[in-house]
């Protein structure tokens, strides 16, 4: 039985056997990513219609946002590695190479390239020109990523509450005295009580006494009310104003470590699924090696 000139015929050296066996066959590269996309297109449009399949008119009955947030995450980096597996094994088979590392490496160039395509689309306005049915991929690409981003997102939107907070912990206090003002000219008095308030808790600290004195003043006549009882009024304000500012510090802190938390579990799962799409590459590069026999038949079937 004849088999192919270049593993077998006794005048070709070892060398040139060993330098075409591990040569890099780009087209076999390019074809595995190119089926490997296709592939991820086509899992992630049945993705979209698994999911679009479980919203329902009524809200009441529809999962959760962060329930659909995290299976589209699952399904994208699934679909991935399926993908990879796919692409590895076009990759290896095409790329003529007998020996299952020389195929699986095929299988993992396919996979990075398929991997930088992807990263491409996902960060640039390249993935706008696909328009129709393709749109709604792109879409889904670009929000599967909450699976890494998404925990991120909602941690930075739980803090902005409380960073709105410590910005404008005066609203309160501001409300109960608009809401109190008494006299001629109730608006102005309201006015004036806002600021000489304001400018107590803002203000210079070494003119605190001075401050307050005007404060209370200010409140005085914006309620019709004594003195006295303004200032007591308005230790009672410093003390909300004060425990406002604490409270939304804390939870200001809470969420920064919540966001940093989820950061670092997004870049580790993140790089897992990478890991995982790498190994899937390579390992179906390997199973799409083909074997001695099957070269060998094919050249003597050329050879016929």
């Amino acid at each position: 039985m004849s088999t192919s000139p270049i593993l077998a015929t006794p005048g070709a050296s070892a060398d040139t056997r060993t330098v075409l066996l591990n040569q890099v066959s780009w087209g076999a590269i390019f074809a595995g990513a190119v089926t490997a996309l296709v592939t991820q297109v086509i899992l992630n449009m049945v993705g979209v219609g698994v999911g679009l399949s479980s919203v329902g008119p009524v809200a009441a009955d529809n999962p959760a946002a962060l329930t659909l947030s995290l299976s589209a995450g699952i399904w994208f980096v699934g679909s991935g590695i399926v993908a990879a597996l796919a692409g590895g094994f076009i990759a290896g088979r095409l790329s003529g190479k007998p020996i299952n590392g020389a195929a699986g490496l095929h299988g993992l160039v396919s996979w990075a390239v398929t991997t930088l395509v992807v990263l491409y689309l996902l960060t640039s306005a390249a993935g706008g020109l696909i328009g129709g049915a393709f749109s709604g991929v792109t879409s889904t690409l670009g929000g599967a990523g909450s699976l890494v981003g998404g925990t991120v997102q909602t941690a930075a939107q739980a803090a902005a509450p409380s960073l709105s907070k410590i910005s404008n912990p005066f609203d309160g206090i501001e409300q109960s005295v608009r809401n109190q003002a008494a006299g001629q000219d109730p608006q102005a008095a309201k006015d004036a009580a806002v600021a000489a308030i304001r400018a107590l808790f803002t203000g210079d600290p070494a003119q605190k006494a001075q401050a307050e004195n005007r404060a209370a003043d200010a409140l005085a006549k914006a309620q019709g009310i004594p003195v006295d009882q303004a200032k007591a009024q308005i230790q009672d304000y410093k003390k909300q104003y004060d425990e406002t500012v604490a409270t939304a510090k804390v939870k200001a802190e809470q969420a920064a470590i919540a966001a940093k938390s989820a950061a670092t579990q997004g870049a580790f799962y993140g790089a897992l699924a990478l890991i995982l799409g790498a190994l899937a590459g390579f390992f179906g590069g390997r199973l799409g090696a083909p074997k001695l026999h099957t070269l060998a038949d094919a050249y003597d079937a050329r050879r016929v």
